[in-house]
C-alpha cells in the first residue's frame, strides 16, 4: 500500500483507510473476534489509517479499537476519532456540543477509551451553530498545546467553516461523504481543500455498499442506516441499481471488481499532485478488507475516469443521500 502526505503536516499515512464504525453499529451486527481479524488484515494489507468516533456505538467502537491496540501495538496505526456528536434523544433528534468543555471532556475520555496517551488525528464530527468556530478550534488547538491531538481535522462542513477553522489553527484533513454517486463536494470543498493544502478524506465511498453492486433489495432491517436513506428505496433504488449494473460491467471488462473501481477513481484524484484525497471504506470483514486493499493497484486511463463521470454525473443518481434530520446537520 503506497502512502500520502496527511495536509501540509509532513506525516504519511495509507493511501486507503478504514473506517469502523460498521464494526460498532449502522450496518447490522458485529461480531467482536471477526472486528478484530480485520483490523489486523488491515495492518497486513499496509492501511494503518483507522478512523473512528466517540458517537459509534456510544463509546463501544473506541473501546474496541483500544482492546485491538493492546493486541497488535499502538505504533503501526495511525487513528482519527471524532468528537461532537451527541446520539439522538426521545425526540429522536441527534445533537451536537463543539463547545470548549465539551471538547475537553470528549478528548480525555477518547484516550480513555482508546487506551492511548494521544489521538493522531482528531475530527469536529458535525458542526455546532452555537459555539463560533473560533472557540470550538481554539479550545481543539489547545489539545494540540497539551499533547493530547498531534492534528486537527473536521467533517461535513463547508467550504467557508473551513476557511474559518484555518484560519484559527491548521487543519490537515477535511472528512466528507464522496463517491461517484455523491458528487456535490466538488463544488466548492474539494477546491478549498486543494487551495488550503488540506487533505480530503471521503467516507462512504462505496456509497454506502451500493456501489459494490452486492447490496441485495429490500428489508434491511432496523438496525441497519441504509432502512432510512431515500437512495435505498423504492424507484430511487431500482433506478440507482440499474447505473451500479453498469458500473459492475465495466470493472468485469477489467479485470477488478465495482468496489475497486469505484475506489480507483477516488484515488485518481491524487494525479494532480495537489492536496492528497484519502478514502476511508469501512468494512467489518476481511474478504471485502482485501478487495478494497487491492483497489490501491488498479489503474484508471483518462477515457476511464471520463465514462464513470458520464456514468454518475451530478443528475444521474436518484434520491437524497440523507434523511431530512441528518441532512440538516451535514455540510454548514
Amino acid at each position: 500500500m503506497y502512502r500520502l502526505t496527511l495536509g501540509r503536516s509532513g506525516q504519511t499515512v495509507s493511501a486507503l483507510g478504514l473506517g469502523c464504525v460498521g464494526m460498532s453499529q449502522a450496518y447490522g451486527p458485529a461480531d467482536e473476534s471477526q472486528s478484530m481479524e480485520t483490523m489486523q488484515c488491515a495492518l497486513d494489507q499496509g492501511i494503518g489509517l483507522f478512523d473512528t468516533s466517540d458517537l459509534y456505538g456510544v463509546g463501544h467502537n473506541e473501546e474496541l479499537i483500544g482492546r485491538f491496540l493492546k493486541k497488535a501495538g499502538r505504533q503501526r496505526v495511525f487513528l482519527a476519532t471524532k468528537f461532537g456528536s451527541i446520539p439522538a434523544g426521545a425526540d429522536g433528534m441527534p445533537g451536537v456540543d463543539n463547545s470548549p468543555e465539551h471538547i475537553q471532556k470528549a478528548c480525555d475520555a477518547s484516550l480513555k477509551r482508546l487506551g492511548i496517551e494521544v489521538i493522531d488525528l482528531y475530527y469536529m464530527h458535525r458542526r455546532d451553530p452555537k459555539v463560533p468556530m473560533a472557540e470550538s478550534v481554539g479550545a481543539m488547538a489547545r489539545l494540540v498545546e497539551a499533547g493530547k491531538v498531534r492534528f486537527l481535522g473536521l467533517s461535513e462542513v463547508s467550504a467557508a467553516t473551513l476557511r474559518q477553522a484555518h484560519a484559527v489553527h491548521p487543519i490537515a484533513a477535511l472528512q466528507s461523504e464522496y463517491s461517484l454517486w455523491f458528487r456535490d463536494p466538488e463544488d466548492d470543498v474539494l477546491p478549498a481543500c486543494r487551495e488550503l493544502g488540506i487533505s480530503f478524506v471521503p467516507f462512504s465511498p462505496l456509497g454506502r455498499a451500493f456501489l459494490t453492486g452486492t447490496v441485495p433489495a429490500g428489508d434491511f432491517g432496523s438496525k441497519d442506516i441504509r432502512a432510512s436513506l431515500p437512495r435505498f428505496k423504492g424507484d430511487a433504488a431500482e433506478h440507482n441499481r440499474r447505473l451500479v449494473d453498469q458500473l459492475v460491467a465495466f470493472a468485469k471488462e477489467r479485470g477488478a471488481t465495482a468496489a475497486q473501481i469505484a475506489l480507483a477513481w477516488l484515488l485518481s484524484k491524487n494525479d494532480d499532485g495537489k492536496s492528497s484525497v484519502i478514502p476511508i471504506p469501512g468494512t467489518k470483514r476481511i474478504k471485502y478488507l482485501i478487495e478494497n486493499a487491492a483497489a490501491a493497484n488498479v489503474k484508471l486511463s483518462a477515457q476511464d475516469i471520463a465514462y464513470l463521470e458520464t456514468l454518475f454525473a451530478r443528475d444521474a443518481v436518484q434520491g437524497d443521500r440523507y434523511s431530512p434530520i441528518e441532512a440538516a446537520r451535514a455540510g454548514t
